[in-house]
This record gives C-alpha cells, sequence and structure tokens, in this order.
C-alpha cells in the first residue's frame, strides 16, 4: 500500500484524520478549513454540547444487525448523515467537491454542493451520482442567484437549500492572522508554508489555483479566481426578506429547505409558509460567535416543528454517536462537513470514504450498546432525564 493508503488504513477516528490533514496541509490552508469566529466560543460549545448529552441503554434487545437505513427529506438513504455544503474545498485536495460527492453516493447519503464550490452544478451533476442537493447563498444580485437555481433545476437537483446566516461573513480570526485573505496575497510565509509542505505544493501547481465556476459573471467578472469569491463576499444580500423567501418558495417545485436557522419563531413561520424542512445550524461556528451550539437549539425547534417538517443539524457531528444523539433529540439527520473535508484533505476520495466508514461504523456500534435495533426506532426515551428535560 502506499502511504497515503497505509496513514487512512490506520485512521480509526475523525480525529485520526484530522491530524493527518493537519500535517499535510500548510498551517494557513488547514486553519481556514479548522477555525471558527472570533474566540470560537460557538466553535468549541458545538462539540461540548454534543458530548454533554448522555444516553441511557437497554438491555435484551435484539440488537444484532442494527439498521442505519432511514428517511432524509422524503427519499430514502443508507445512514442519517448528509454531507453538509463546503466552499474553497480544492485548497485542500484537488477537486475535492467531485471526491466528496462520489463518496457519498457511494455510501447513499446526500450531498450539498455549494455555491462557492469549485465545480460546476452542471460538471458535479453529471460527473457523481446519487442525491444531489444545492446550497444557495443570497446575493444582491438577484438575476445571478435566480440562474443559479435554474441551473440546479434542469441539472436535476432534488433539494434547494437555501443559507440564511450569512448576511455578512464572519470575521474569522485566525485567517486574519495567516494573512488568509481572499482575493489571496501571497506572502513570503504563504511560500515558505508552500515550500515546507512539498506534496500539497506540488498538488496545487498541478491543479491550478481553484475556480469558482458558480458565481462567473457576478459583478461583471469575468474570471472565476479568487477575485471573486471577495466579490461574493461584497455582494451577500443583508436585506433578503420573508417576502424574498416565500417567492422562491413559488418558483422552486423541488424540495426547499432553509438553513441556518436556531430560533423556534423563525422555525415555526418557516413551517407556516411551507418549507420542506429546517437546517439547524450555526454555520460550523464560523459566523455569530456566541450563537447557541446547534444541538442546543435544536429541541426548541423540534417541539414547534412538531414533526411537520424534517430536521436536519450540523455542526460539532465528529462520532457515529453524534447521530444517534440528534435523532433521538428530534433530528431526521445530521449533516457533516469537516469530519468529510478532513478524510478528502488526508486522502481525496478514499479519505472521505473512510471518514464514512469511521462515522456509520461507530454509528452501528453505538445502536447495538445502546439497544436499539434501528436508527428509526430511535426515540427521547433513551435520552437521560437531563437531556430529555430539554427535548
Amino acid at each position: 500500500m502506499s502511504r497515503i493508503e497505509n496513514s487512512l488504513a490506520a485512521a480509526v477516528s475523525i480525529a485520526d484524520l484530522r491530524r493527518i490533514a493537519r500535517k499535510r496541509l500548510p498551517r494557513s490552508v488547514f486553519e481556514f478549513i479548522d477555525g471558527g469566529a472570533e474566540d470560537e466560543l460557538t466553535l468549541a460549545d458545538n462539540r461540548a454540547a454534543f458530548e454533554r448529552v448522555r444516553i441511557v441503554p437497554r438491555v435484551l434487545v435484539d440488537v444484532s444487525a442494527p439498521r442505519l437505513q432511514t428517511e432524509i427529506v422524503g427519499a430514502p438513504a443508507a445512514a442519517p448523515f448528509v454531507i453538509a455544503p463546503m466552499g474553497s474545498c480544492a485548497l485542500g485536495w484537488p477537486n475535492a467537491d467531485l471526491a466528496i460527492a462520489r463518496a457519498a453516493a457511494a455510501h447513499g447519503i446526500p450531498y450539498t454542493l455549494s455555491t462557492m464550490a469549485t465545480t460546476s452544478i452542471e460538471h458535479l451533476a453529471d460527473a457523481a451520482p446519487g442525491r444531489l442537493w444545492f446550497q444557495l447563498y443570497v446575493l444582491r444580485d438577484k438575476d445571478l442567484s435566480q440562474k443559479l437555481v435554474d441551473r440546479a433545476a434542469a441539472a436535476a437537483y432534488e433539494t434547494l437549500v437555501v443559507t440564511l446566516d450569512l448576511p455578512a461573513g464572519g470575521k474569522r480570526e485566525r485567517d486574519l492572522r495567516n494573512g488568509l485573505s481572499i482575493p489571496l496575497r501571497m506572502s513570503a510565509r504563504h511560500l515558505w508554508e508552500g515550500l515546507t509542505h512539498p506534496a500539497w505544493a506540488l498538488q496545487m501547481v498541478r491543479g491550478g489555483l481553484p475556480e469558482f465556476e458558480n458565481v462567473r459573471g457576478l459583478m461583471g467578472q469575468k474570471t472565476a479566481g479568487l477575485t471573486i469569491a471577495a466579490r461574493v463576499g461584497q455582494s451577500l444580500n443583508a436585506a433578503y426578506s420573508w417576502d424574498d423567501l416565500g417567492r422562491l418558495r413559488d418558483r422552486w417545485k423541488g424540495k426547499l429547505l432553509v438553513k441556518g436557522v436556531e430560533h423556534p419563531l423563525d422555525a415555526l413561520r418557516l413551517v407556516e409558509m411551507g418549507v420542506d424542512g429546517i437546517w439547524v445550524s450555526n454555520h460550523g461556528g464560523r459566523q455569530l460567535d456566541g450563537a447557541l451550539a446547534s444541538v442546543d437549539a435544536l429541541p426548541a425547534v423540534a417541539r414547534v416543528v412538531a414533526g411537520r417538517v424534517p430536521l436536519i443539524l450540523d455542526s460539532g457531528v465528529r462520532r457515529g454517536i453524534d447521530a444517534l444523539k440528534a435523532r433521538a433529540m428530534g433530528a431526521q439527520a445530521v449533516a457533516i462537513g469537516r469530519a468529510a473535508l478532513f478524510g478528502a484533505c488526508a486522502g481525496g476520495e478514499a479519505g472521505v470514504n473512510r471518514a464514512l466508514e469511521i462515522l456509520t461504523s461507530e454509528l452501528a456500534l453505538a445502536l447495538k450498546l445502546s439497544g436499539v435495533p434501528a436508527v428509526d426506532a430511535l426515540q427521547a426515551s433513551l435520552l437521560s432525564d437531563t437531556a430529555r428535560a430539554a427535548t
């Protein structure tokens, strides 16, 4: 086996894949992926909140063949996982979007393509089988936004995911300290990082700088390189309203999910508007530092939604048992971002496959040890009194 194959085979947790990625990537690139906003309070609490939830296992249950299969937003899935949208993945591994999408298809779970992916809507649909969702950033350029929606429909993406927690970019201080800006301004430090990470640097030279194909043409920009990423940040629509979302609901004929929801009153109004699902998220701790951990926000949202639409949850998922906990608390599935991207950065498509193997095998083991025969049999009664009181 190659060195990459050996390292992936030796990885037994997402934390192991993170360590491999950290060693392989320049510090500025790794911290762009790994970091959060400001003091990273929410980033840390996303993980801590999962760790606070305790399970009270059952016994004398036949768990010889735990079943992970379930429904996610109206269609079957092999496990209660979704790939969350992630931009700029190609900084970690060439064609990482395709690698992650193909691994998701191989594992029977949905994949969400970001507006800021470096693979176009059409190319990914042609190259990656499986359930494809498209994530939309709402931009002031309404014509471009509508074109993105129309392109996703034409390419047969089944679900549109509208991200609403990004009226402006968060203050990501690790990036500022590392001199990692968009557009990228190369410095002696970045050159040194490349020289001291030759395998990564060679891949970048061979693959070329990332191009954000989906937003080519924004504000008259003819290229799709790193400069246009800055334009996107300047073009986020901070005035996007309920009326705007209602018009999008009327136009999009597929499933519509709304991402970035934590407040139960927003969730209630969204259900009444007719969305097909709510994605409970704080953007992985990369936006408002001090926002509630997603898993802490889930119970109140689940109470008001009362099963009328499915709930997806992201931010902080690093273990298979996190999916078990989230299901017991009312989510239909958990979405994974960094966990999958650490795998891609460690070893491309094979690394993502390893990440998903780890998570699904951990979930199967957690079901056995909890005395639950199937994901669809998970209930709040499995939670400790403290956790159940929150639900």
